[in-house]
């Protein structure tokens, strides 16, 4: 329990939940568990490729059409929006004039070479556990191999008083955590490394794992599923019914490598570009690790999923029902969910719901977006639909959010009712979308109410010293008229 003391700087600071990543260390997984082993000078541009990839680097410091690595990509986040920054080795707009130690502090500790913290979008509260060997082969990779871009990123600049950076101190004080990484003895190799990965370089948990008050990662809850931005990272532990534990290895490692867990569950949003940017390029042996660990993720479940998420509906059609009826004109408002459905999903996800042969179009059925009690993925798969490329080819639904992939622009409440209709045939019935929460979702995602208890909490904090100075001045008059009565009264 943090001290009174402390209250106001701790409701200044912030941290953010996004799926996001500045850049991380992993190494190959024929070396140490922990990525330890030294680096032979012929192989360390390979490595720190692998390194950069792995860690997922470019996912969020390179922005849609930009050149690698130079920042500028708009993060939504609960409390604004965060850009990333550029971290190529160019002297005035990039990271060029940082030491290794510098590099050290912003991967570890969040602090940058000028002193100046960053915000927990750059997951450093995960890459605090890095080995020295990996961020001494990434920190020569972004210096000596990544071309240099002379183009300054976007400031970001948050509402008062998230802008306030030095608060971060204090969060980073309550939540950083300790120091490397340490194997366990008792594991074996492929669990340590497994583990490294997944607490580490891959910052799994910085999604995957549900954010308390301050926007911390809560403890004893890792992995059990947290919202991110649009988008809502599901709960992974080994729990058969609100987890992942009825997947086996292969199905793990198959979803890493491609984002397709065919019956089961599809990459999409933040997910997705983890596969397309990272997990693809990962070693079968890595892939494994990471399953291995995951797999043994304590399972942690919520009473409220009395089953699993990836075996809820069936297939079911409203064809027959609208065969003979009058078009819907686009002038005669709303139509019906089962109107929307055969005019903008039956065609790939057919009649039935039952997807195609060959799996691309999934099943609506025994899908995770629909059996999920979170509606927030399936409504932002609607929104913002799938675009995902690995070795397996493109992954790809247009959006009907109105977007540059979109077909056509649903409204908030249209897609409240596609949302609903598609969960009373294919998904959990009983599970309700609204217009609101499509809205929600549309803008980014729930906020955050730091902003407005932060100003209340300083707003407060400046009435109180206000009194304390008002009360003080009084004391200090009153004192002052006693010793004057005293002098009037006293005998010459």
């Amino acid at each position: 329990m943090p001290r009174p003391r402390h209250c106001l700087i701790i409701a200044v600071a912030v941290a953010v939940a996004v799926a996001a990543g500045a850049c991380g260390a992993i190494a190959r997984a024929d070396d140490a568990p922990g990525g330890g082993a030294t680096v032979d000078s012929t192989q360390w541009v390979e490595r720190g490729e692998y390194l950069a990839r792995a860690a997922d680097c470019g996912a969020c410091h390179t922005a849609p059409g930009g050149k690698p690595f130079a920042g500028g990509l708009a993060i939504s986040s609960p409390v604004g929006v965060i850009y990333a920054s550029n971290i190529t080795p160019s002297v005035e707009d990039g990271i060029g004039r940082y030491s290794e130690q510098q590099f050290e502090r912003a991967l570890r500790r969040g602090v940058r070479a000028d002193g100046a913290h960053l915000y927990p979008a750059m997951p450093y509260t995960s890459y605090r556990i890095l080995t020295d060997a990996d961020v001494h082969v990434l920190y020569r990779y972004f210096m000596e191999v990544v071309a240099p871009v002379d183009a300054a990123a976007p400031r970001t600049e948050l509402a008062f008083p998230m802008n306030i950076r030095v608060s971060m101190a204090a969060w980073n004080l309550l939540f950083l955590g300790g120091g490397p990484w340490q194997p366990d003895p008792r594991r074996s190799d492929g669990w340590n490394r497994g583990r490294y990965l997944v607490e580490g370089a891959a910052h799994c948990g910085t999604c995957h794992t549900p954010r308390g008050f301050l926007m911390q990662e809560k403890q004893g809850q890792l992995l059990a599923g947290g919202q991110v931005g649009a988008w809502f990272a599901p709960n992974i532990t080994a729990d058969v019914d609100s987890g992942i534990g009825s997947w086996s290895q292969d199905e793990l490692v198959q979803y890493l490598r491609s984002g397709d867990a065919r019956g089961k569950a599809q990459a999409a949003g933040s997910m997705g570009e983890a596969v397309e940017h990272s997990f693809q390029y990962l070693s079968a042996a890595d892939l494994n690790a990471i399953a291995t660990y995951v797999r043994s993720v304590p399972a942690i479940h919520d009473p409220a999923d009395e089953r699993s998420r990836f075996a809820v509906g069936q297939a079911s059609s409203d064809l027959g029902q609208l065969r003979g009826t009058s078009a819907v004109a686009a002038d005669s408002g709303t139509p019906s969910g089962a109107e929307l459905f055969q005019g903008n999903c039956a065609s790939c996800h057919a009649p039935l719901g039952q997807g195609s042969r060959d799996g691309y179009y999934p099943s609506l059925f025994s899908n995770s977006a629909l059996g999920s009690r979170n509606p927030n993925n399936l409504i932002a798969t609607i929104l913002n639909g799938v675009n995902r490329t690995t070795a397996a080819g493109q992954a790809f639904m247009p959006g009907f959010g109105g977007g540059a992939v979109g077909l056509a622009a649903l409204s908030d409440p249209e897609i409240a009712s596609l949302g609903n209709y598609l969960l009373e045939h294919y998904g959990r019935r009983g599970i309700v979308v609204t217009a609101a929460q499509v809205a929600e979702v549309r803008r980014g995602g729930p906020s955050s109410p730091l902003i407005a208890l932060a100003r209340a909490a300083i707003a407060a904090a400046a009435i109180v010293l206000m009194l304390i100075v008002v009360l003080r001045v009084l004391k200090k008059r009153t004192r002052g008229k006693g010793i004057n009565r005293t002098d009037r009264e006293s005998p010459v």
